[in-house]
């Protein structure tokens, strides 16, 4: 991982997960996927980017995904999102119906939701890679336990922060979260799926506002602009 792309705010936290045998064989396996003509999305410089676009110290909310889009061109490294020109995926127009019956905000024309991760929302994969249309097909590899490290990171801080776990892939993660100081919001995953099952109606954008703005960090802006 010496290519590692990643805000410093992380960087030094993070540096020990960097140097585990465990990062050295899942940089290994990633290698011996492409020697072998297997195509990895995100690209190698993103694999990192949810890190890179949202500060350690900035972090307000975290939206917990399972593992990137498999599809040409989708994933960018940050959960649920899409680059402008891509289709808005399934899970993200539900989430957009959420938004729109809970804040009353339209749904945007595109996926892209870095305007949310320069506010401080968090949008991490528990694993960070995927081969092309093989879903889940880095699971077990290594990426979860430095998903878990990250996330522990923001836990350990004094700030209070929203944690928005949809599914029960993501809710796995709640254990070592502090909820003494820190807001978890589980609902079912967005999923078309699911999404029915009790997301919709779960008012998660409207509840992490209230609390961020109780605890005097104010609240997301959570319209998206039009995607350049």
């Amino acid at each position: 991982m010496s290519d590692v792309r990643l805000h410093q705010s992380w960087l030094e936290p993070l540096r020990s997960e960097f140097a585990n045998p465990y990062m050295t064989g899942l940089k290994q396996f990633l290698l011996a996927e492409k020697a072998a003509g297997k195509r990895i999305f995100p690209a190698g410089s993103e694999w990192f980017r949810a890190l890179d676009l949202t500060p350690l110290d900035q972090v307000r909310v975290v939206i917990l995904g399972q593992d990137p889009y498999h599809g040409e061109g989708q994933a960018h490294g940050l959960c649920f999102s899409v680059k402008p020109d891509v289709r808005v995926p399934p899970s993200l127009v539900n989430i957009y119906k959420e938004m729109q019956s809970d804040l009353g905000i339209p749904p945007a024309r595109h996926g892209f939701l870095e305007h949310w991760a320069q506010q401080g929302v968090l949008l991490l994969n528990a694993v960070l890679t995927v081969q092309m249309g093989m879903a889940a097909s880095h699971q077990g590899r290594g990426w979860e336990r430095f998903t878990d490290a990250v996330i522990r990171l923001v836990n350990e801080r004094a700030e209070p922060t929203v944690f928005l776990l949809w599914g029960s892939h993501a809710q796995r993660k709640a254990s070592f979260i502090d909820q003494s100081r820190h807001l978890v919001l589980k609902a079912p995953h967005p999923s078309p799926l699911s999404a029915h099952g009790g997301f919709f109606g779960c008012r998660h954008f409207s509840k992490a506002n209230a609390f961020l703005e109780q605890a005097g960090r104010g609240a997301i802006d959570w319209q998206l602009p039009a995607a350049g």
